[in-house]
């Protein structure tokens, strides 16, 4: 008990900011409102989805796969008329349940709202919230407080929903168990791959196969939308060169800030718990009292015997096992009455009972760590820099206002806005809707900004955005290439050597079914295979997922047996020899399975739900601007 209040201190004390700090202004949004203004791609019963909450969905969905995929997503999927599709029905389906849950009166209260944006790590700085890392969150998405509670709200709602399905859902106990059984469940397998290269030789395309390909398939080779942009970058780093500190302000900061500098000792202890609740009776204070000191007596006589009593003896089951060791812990950390005996105690030293309202306390010191004084002349550098960082903020602060309204006011040129920034214009590769080059300027904001309307086609400044705490890039477009369609003559080649691999692939599989055939009959199909090795599910020790996949698929009532698959080099065969069962499933991993059963058969349910609710609502779709690309 004692030990697991220690270790979840942290914990304890954020919990306690939560309830005492005073409600934020900012915190109080009833209902979530369609948002206006806009022309409706969808509506909902009498909700419009509107093309701009749309567009914010569709970039957001966006932003997750090139984060997945590091940046290397194909263009053409994330613009895909199937992407917008599924990004409209989540949309659809969030408003559905939405509405439900308002209609059911399910509400998510100021102080739960608060409660979890206080705890978000986000917001968090040392351990508590901060309202300034909330407010720069809130500017780098382009939000105001009331949009993201609101969307919060929602979110929290939605939760709860998904937590009612999840949390209402059954699986049997025995089909868990199976269905654990089958995930650990080993085959012996080898393999043999029909190379779709060996037919190359074979293929003979039409004389016109690459033209008409060309022209049945133009999107595989339009070449994206790009812009060459010239761009100015004001960062707080840069202005720390241009503030200077007197070196009086530094000593007088070391002796204002001198506990800063003072060493904290933290010392490490062990100790021996006979509990007692601090609402006992004095008779078994007592009893207890006199226990403790029986134990004391006894490590009096054999000091090296601490252990050992604390393993047999103490009441503290998180660290009775570990010899009554509590590890390295600081003042403030532990019930007074135990800190003052720690920080009275010598390496070594036992100390008498102690008691505090868990009960009697034996402490050993094990050891003491820290407690020196960083010098003057040690933190000089530091406190500097940090005087310089607090001042160039300052100065960042007002220089960016400035800059904002250069940026604004002269919005057919940057160079005023690079002499105040007291930096040259720099100039970009090529950039797309979806990425570019420069860390700088890959920033979903920025990007949108750099191919709106009025900086695209009327050539104005992008507003100043801040693409990264302490951070302001504003750009402008300097050249610009128009989505096109590469020539035929430049792809010709790539399209003639894809279709005569297909064509070789097809053979191959043709050659490989055949070849099956035979195996299965019984017949020499002339086949060399690799050396036969135990795979799972989750252990392919170098074969590929499609063939894994069918490993685990092919029936087994009768082995050897043969299956096959098609894949990117050409068509492989299989050969399953062995199925081993698992002995014994550990009880974590089918409670996991089990788990994850009710999570999917939650969604499942939830869905049906949805599509009853879609049923009875007026849903209606604008499939013009469904497909309309934001410019």
């Amino acid at each position: 008990m004692f030990e697991y209040i220690y270790s979840h201190k942290r914990a304890v004390q954020i919990l306690l900011f939560l309830f005492l700090i005073p409600p934020f202004v900012f915190f109080g949004v009833d209902r979530l409102q369609s948002p206006g203004g806009t022309e409706a791609v969808a509506t909902v019963g009498g909700y419009r989805i509107t093309q701009q909450e749309f567009n914010q969905a569709l970039r957001e969905r966006q932003e997750t796969i090139q984060r997945i995929t590091g940046g290397r997503a194909d263009p053409a999927l994330l613009d895909s008329a199937e992407l917008r599709f599924n990004v409209l029905e989540a949309l659809v389906r969030q408003r559905l349940l939405l509405g439900r849950a308002q209609r059911g009166d399910m509400t998510i209260t100021d102080r739960q709202l608060q409660s979890v944006i206080g705890e978000l790590p986000a917001f968090q700085s040392e351990g508590k919230f901060s309202f300034q890392l909330y407010e720069q969150y809130l500017r780098s998405q382009g939000m105001t407080p009331a949009m993201f509670e609101a969307k919060l709200r929602g979110d929290l709602m939605l939760q709860h929903m998904d937590d009612a399905f999840g949390g209402s859902s059954f699986v049997p106990r025995t089909v868990a168990a199976h269905l654990a059984r089958l995930s650990e469940q080993q085959r012996e397998v080898s393999a043999a791959t029909i190379a779709a290269e060996k037919f190359l030789p074979q293929v003979r395309l039409d004389p016109d196969a690459a033209k008409n390909y060309y022209a049945s398939q133009q999107d595989e080779f339009r070449i994206p939308e790009q812009v060459r942009v010239e761009y100015v970058v004001l960062t707080m780093d840069a202005l720390l060169s241009q503030v200077t500190v007197d070196p009086a302000e530094v000593r007088k900061y070391y002796a204002d800030q001198r506990a800063e500098f003072e060493g904290r000792e933290e010392r490490q202890a062990s100790h021996i718990l006979i509990a007692v609740d601090a609402a006992a009776t004095a008779e078994a204070k007592q009893k207890a009292r006199a226990k403790a000191g029986e134990i004391y007596r006894q490590l009096a006589q054999k000091p090296a015997a601490f252990a050992e009593l604390a393993k047999q003896h103490s009441q503290d089951p998180g660290s009775a096992e570990k010899g009554g060791d509590l590890g390295y812990f600081g003042r403030g950390s532990m019930p007074k009455p135990f800190e003052d005996a720690v920080f009275g105690l010598k390496p070594g030293d036992i100390s008498p009972p102690v008691e505090t309202q868990y009960g009697f306390h034996i402490i050993r010191l094990a050891g003491t760590r820290g407690g020196q004084t960083r010098t003057f002349e040690d933190v000089r550098g530091q406190i500097e820099t940090e005087l310089k960082r607090q001042r160039a903020g300052r100065k960042f602060a007002e220089v960016a206002e400035n800059f904002n309204n250069i940026v604004f006011e002269q919005s057919e040129t940057l160079k005023p806005a690079a002499e105040l920034a007291k930096t040259a214009l720099q100039q970009s590769a090529w950039i797309t809707r979806e990425r570019a080059p420069e860390e700088r300027l890959n920033h979903p904001k920025l990007l949108q900004a750099i191919f709106s309307e009025e900086v695209l086609k009327n050539k104005r400044n992008t507003e100043a955005v801040e693409v990264a705490p302490g951070v302001l890039v504003a750009a402008r477009v300097s050249e610009h290439k128009p989505s096109s369609i590469r020539p035929f003559e430049e792809v010709s080649a790539a399209i003639v050597k894809k279709l005569t691999m297909q064509q070789a692939g097809q053979l191959a599989a043709q050659d490989g079914r055949e070849k099956l055939e035979r195996i299965r009959q019984g017949k020499d199909a002339q086949v060399t295979w690799s050396a036969s090795q135990l795979v799972g599910r989750a252990e392919a020790k170098g074969l590929s997922e499609g063939v894994l996949r069918q490993a685990f698929r092919v029936n087994t009532s009768r082995l050897p047996a043969y299956s096959g698959v098609d894949g990117p080099q050409g068509f492989t065969l299989i050969r399953v020899t062995r199925v081993v069962e698992p002995e014994k499933i550990p009880p974590e991993r089918q409670k996991a399975l089990a788990d994850a059963l009710r999570q999917m058969q939650g969604q499942e349910e939830m869905l049906a739900y949805v599509a009853s609710l879609k049923q009875k609502a007026e849903v209606s779709v604008s499939r013009e601007l469904l497909e309309k690309k934001e410019r």
